[in-house]
C-alpha cells in the first residue's frame, strides 16, 4: 500500500497517539506513515464549556469528513471523543492498548508533598474548593463528596490546564490519568480517583482507529494492531452508551475491566447536580461484549436510568446560551 495518511487533531495528545500508531505501523508492517493534521470545531471553540457548544462531536466531525472524502486513510481518535454511532461508511478498524482509564486529581505544584491518600486529599480541598472541569459526568459524581464547590469550565492543552492550576486559579483541576501519562506528567497525578467515586468516560484512556469501512487495505493494516482486550471492552462501553442513547454531553460513567476470560462492566448514570445516581454492575464473557453492555444497560434502564438521563437533558438545556 501506499503511504498510510493518517488524521488527527493538532493537540499535545492527539499528536503523541498518532506518532505512537504510526511508529508501531512502520516497524511492524514496514508501512510508511504521513500525519495531517486536521483543526476541529472543538479546537477552535477552546473558550466556551463543551456542554454548550454540542459536545464530543466537535473533535471527531473534520476528521471524519476527510476520512470519508479520502483526504486521509485512518483517523486517529481518543475513544472518549467518539459519539456512540459512527457516520455511515465509517467502522473502527482497531483499539491500541488501553492506558490507565481512570481520572486524575491534579493539585496545585506546591501541594505535591501531601502523600497519595484519597480522604485527606479531599479534605484538604476545603469546603468550597474550585475545580477546574468542564464535564458534567465528573461535575455530577464529585459533588457528592464537594458538594460546595465550585466547578469552572477548563481547555487547552495539558500544559495550559497545568499552569492555570499552579497558578491558583484553581484548587484542583481533574484530567485523564491516561492523558498525564502518555504526555510524560504522571508525578502530577495527586490521586487516581477509585471508580466508587468517579466512574470514567466510556472509552477512557483507549485509542481508537477509524477506517472507511469499504477500504480493505487501510482495515488490514490497522487491524495488525489492535488489542483484543482493549476492543472488547471499548464494544462493551459503546453499546451500552448507545442503548441508553446517551448524547455528546450526557452524564454517563462506563469502564468494562478485563477479569479473566470475561470483562467486569461498571456503568453510572446521573442528574447533573448529582441527586439522581444509578451505578450498576454486570459481568460478561470477554467474547460477547456488544453482549455485556446491552444486558448493562437494560439492568440501569430497569432501575429509571432514562428518567435520569432525560432530567439531565433538561437541566441541561436550561444552562445553554440562547441567540
Amino acid at each position: 500500500m501506499r503511504s498510510l495518511k493518517i488524521g488527527t487533531r493538532g493537540s499535545q495528545l492527539a499528536l503523541v497517539q498518532a506518532r505512537t500508531f504510526a511508529k508501531t505501523i512502520e516497524q511492524r508492517n514496514g508501512t510508511s506513515t504521513e500525519i495531517s493534521v486536521i483543526k476541529t470545531t472543538g479546537d477552535r471553540l477552546t473558550q466556551k464549556p463543551l456542554a454548550t457548544i454540542g459536545g464530543k462531536r466537535l473533535f471527531v466531525k473534520e476528521i471524519e469528513e476527510a476520512l470519508l472524502n479520502g483526504e486521509v486513510d485512518v483517523a486517529v481518535h481518543s475513544a472518549k471523543d467518539m459519539p456512540a454511532k459512527l457516520p455511515e461508511g465509517l467502522a473502527i478498524g482497531a483499539v491500541l492498548p488501553r492506558a490507565d482509564p481512570l481520572d486524575a486529581l491534579v493539585l496545585p505544584i506546591h501541594l505535591k508533598n501531601l502523600g497519595r491518600d484519597t480522604s485527606a486529599i479531599i479534605a484538604s480541598l476545603g469546603r468550597t474548593p474550585r475545580i477546574g472541569t468542564g464535564s458534567v459526568r465528573r461535575i455530577s459524581q464529585l459533588r457528592r463528596i464537594l458538594p460546595q464547590a465550585r466547578f469552572d469550565s477548563i481547555r487547552g492543552n495539558l500544559d495550559t490546564r497545568l499552569k492555570k492550576v499552579d497558578a491558583r486559579e484553581y484548587d484542583a483541576i481533574v484530567l485523564a490519568v491516561a492523558g498525564l501519562q502518555r504526555l510524560g506528567y504522571t508525578k502530577r497525578i495527586s490521586i487516581a480517583l477509585p471508580i466508587d467515586l468517579c466512574v470514567p468516560a466510556p472509552g477512557q484512556g483507549a485509542i481508537i482507529l477509524e477506517v472507511r469501512s469499504d477500504d480493505r487495505n487501510a482495515k488490514s493494516i490497522v487491524e495488525s494492531v489492535n488489542d483484543d482486550a482493549s476492543s472488547a471492552a471499548v464494544v462493551a462501553e459503546r453499546t451500552l452508551v448507545a442503548a441508553l442513547d446517551g448524547g455528546c454531553q450526557a452524564p454517563i460513567g462506563a469502564l468494562a475491566l478485563p477479569y479473566d476470560s470475561n470483562l467486569d462492566m461498571w456503568a453510572l448514570v446521573s442528574t447533573l447536580d448529582g441527586t439522581k445516581i444509578i451505578v450498576c454492575r454486570h459481568r460478561g464473557p470477554v467474547t460477547t461484549p456488544e453482549l455485556l453492555g446491552q444486558e448493562l444497560a437494560d439492568q440501569m434502564i430497569a432501575k429509571g436510568a432514562q428518567a435520569v438521563l432525560e432530567d439531565a437533558y433538561r437541566a441541561q438545556t436550561m444552562l445553554e446560551p440562547h441567540s
